[in-house]
């Protein structure tokens, strides 16, 4: 079964094309605005570098969020256009679990981090289970101050928010703190493929129409009608 799985919850985004348990393509890319100049050009290329025809795709995967509200709507309009016009199911994928799934068969907890403004962070607490890692309690977006005053094991952080708050989190938790190498700080395109192979095998599919993203927190544009009304 082959999926295609974009990722663009963070300004390092792109896809991947994973068949069973092999990946076929992966494509990456550090964009200076948005992932809408450049993302149907990057399916394009693996596509045809690959000599897959996009009807030749079983599932569509996409990373929903939490992220860049930016970024993630983008993400979600190409998703639901590839899938319509190809009559096919999508997964939708958690943003922080394919981001955990970089530090898989970990025997510490996974803790990854999105940078939400406001001194705030995105984030939620991953462990290893011996097949994938358990979901968590709860996806959140709170204050930096309140998550770590709960770590009181070895915890592994990475994502961009991890970066941003490195001497903050060491300051505060001393050799508990662990902290994955640059190449894991990201989600991968092909995490988020092999996430929806996963969500297939389970029947967790969803039509493209029924697709939103998974902000957590409202957008400002949303904060200030509310205000407004």
């Amino acid at each position: 079964m082959k999926c295609l799985g974009i990722e663009t919850s963070t300004m390092l985004g792109g896809a991947a094309i994973v068949e069973d348990s092999r990946l076929i393509a992966e494509v990456r890319v550090n964009v200076k605005t948005t992932h809408s100049e450049g993302l149907m050009s990057i399916i394009d290329f693996m596509l045809r570098s690959s000599k897959i025809d996009i009807n030749n795709i079983d599932i569509f995967s996409i990373s929903s969020g939490p992220g860049s509200f930016t970024g993630l709507r983008v993400g979600l309009s190409t998703i639901k256009g590839l899938a319509f016009a190809a009559n096919k199911k999508v997964a939708s994928v958690s943003s922080l679990e394919a981001l955990a799934w970089n530090m898989a068969f970990c025997e510490h907890q996974v803790c990854p981090i999105f940078d939400a403004r406001k001194k705030e962070v995105y984030t939620g607490i991953f462990r290893w289970n011996g097949k994938g890692f358990d979901q968590p309690l709860t996806e959140r977006v709170m204050g930096l101050d309140h998550l770590l005053a709960e770590m009181d094991k070895f915890t592994i952080f990475l994502g961009e928010g991890a970066e941003i708050w490195r001497e903050t989190i060491c300051e505060r938790l001393g050799e508990l703190a662990l902290f994955a190498p640059p190449q894991l700080t990201v989600p991968s395109p092909a995490n988020v493929a092999n996430i929806g192979l996963l969500k297939a095998a389970l029947g967790q599919l969803e039509d493209a129409a029924t697709l939103a993203p998974r902000y957590i927190r409202k957008s400002e544009a949303e904060n200030k009608l509310e205000a407004k009304s």
